[in-house]
């Protein structure tokens, strides 16, 4: 009950409703770019915040990049929070995927900073990480181990006392904090990845085997690896 509560949430929140067929694929094409498009501009601001200093050094040993651009905190449901991203997967040769498109909802976010709106960058440290959210739901903390990662002063000293497969950063109006993301699911929205790359694909295909590519995206993958490391 309390997943579907999530998943209802979230859908209403991102603007996942049913419309005319035809107006979907439009929307979900037009909504895919402009999300590759906020989420570079995203990446780009947190990863140059000095309080984020500390993701950014963590980033270059991270498998794997998640980018929310926005994610709301509702105020019609108490508690609840949902919103839209992308993740990236850092290959054996160091090159980045394409990104793949999810949504991640809560019931119980517990956001350590205050904000309806945070912008929220998740480090996939470990492969577990990384093919956990090859899975087309996942539930953050229970099928992969997360934890809030460190920011300002003293991070570095604080980062020595975590281990998890995600760490959770997150921003919001100038307000900075880790971000707790214990219950949070993560599902993969096939409708946007279908859209964005021309027909039906999962997060293997993107992520692992790499068999669709966007030019649109090439923007994104640059500015990762230009601050991450990789090619």
């Amino acid at each position: 009950m309390k997943r579907l509560i999530v998943l209802l949430f979230t859908a209403a929140i991102v603007g996942t409703f049913l419309t005319v067929p035809g107006m979907a694929v439009a929307n979900d094409k037009t909504d895919s770019q402009s999300l590759v498009t906020k989420a570079n501009i995203t990446f780009n601001s947190v990863m140059s915040d000095k309080n984020f200093s500390e993701m950014r050094r963590l980033s270059r040993s991270a498998k794997g990049i998640f980018i929310a651009p926005q994610v709301l905190k509702g105020a019609f449901v108490v508690g609840a929070s949902g919103g839209t991203g992308v993740f990236l997967a850092r290959g054996e040769s160091g090159t980045w995927s394409n990104p793949a498109f999810y949504t991640i909802g809560s019931v119980s976010f517990g956001f350590q900073i205050g904000g309806q709106a945070s912008e929220v960058i998740l480090l996939a440290m470990t492969e577990r990480g990384v093919t956990t959210l090859l899975q087309s739901s996942v539930k953050l903390g229970a099928d992969v181990g997360i934890a809030a990662g460190p920011y300002g002063g003293g991070a570095q000293a604080a980062t020595a006392n975590i281990s998890a497969d995600i760490l959770a950063f997150s921003r919001s109006k100038g307000l900075y904090g880790g971000v707790s993301l214990d219950g949070a699911v993560v599902d993969v929205r096939d409708g946007l990845n279908k859209a964005y790359y021309g027909k039906p694909v999962t997060p293997t295909d993107i992520l692992v085997k790499r068999d669709v590519s966007n030019a649109h995206a090439n923007q994104l993958r640059a500015s990762v690896a230009k601050i991450s490391g990789g090619k």
